[in-house]
């Protein structure tokens, strides 16, 4: 090795380049459609994973979906409440509002209901229990997939 600085190294001492992203490597939030965010927001709300899958994120569209459907189904299949929209106590309208923001499984389970919520045994409690559960889940998607799609989370 040289120790003078005027003359040129050797060839073992010459550093290698330092790797570096291209200039022209788009940042995170390009992969993001141009799709308003809210649009996304209703989307994920009526079909749960609908607003991952519309970003791309098709993985974490099938876990929101497949946790949200199976949630809402065995609810239904243990005949839980499912409560209406307009009602004098407040927790009912509570339990609507988290029933309601499982989207498409909401209505599904209306329409499902037609002998109505077995709460006498504790199965139908339970059941009344996991289509709020599945609403809350799929409120959990919603501000995932506006978080996404205004460009804040990856």
């Amino acid at each position: 090795m040289n120790e003078t600085s005027n003359e040129t190294p050797d060839h073992d001492s010459v550093s290698q380049p330092e790797l570096h992203e291209p200039e022209s490597a788009a940042p995170l939030t390009s992969k993001v459609p141009s799709v308003s965010p809210l649009s996304i927001a209703l989307a994920s709300w009526l079909i749960p994973g609908l607003g991952h899958f519309l970003l791309g994120r098709t993985v974490r569209a099938i876990v929101f979906f497949v946790a949200v459907g199976g949630l809402a189904t065995v609810g239904i299949q243990a005949r839980g409440n499912v409560f209406p929209p307009r009602t004098a106590d407040p927790f009912g309208t509570l339990g609507f509002w988290a029933d309601a923001a499982s989207g498409i499984f909401y209505l599904l389970a209306r329409v499902l209901e037609r002998a109505g919520p077995d709460v006498s045994r504790a199965a139908g409690d339970y059941g009344t229990r996991f289509i709020a559960a599945a609403g809350i889940v799929n409120v959990i998607a919603i501000f995932d997939a506006y978080e996404i799609a205004s460009g804040r989370r990856s």
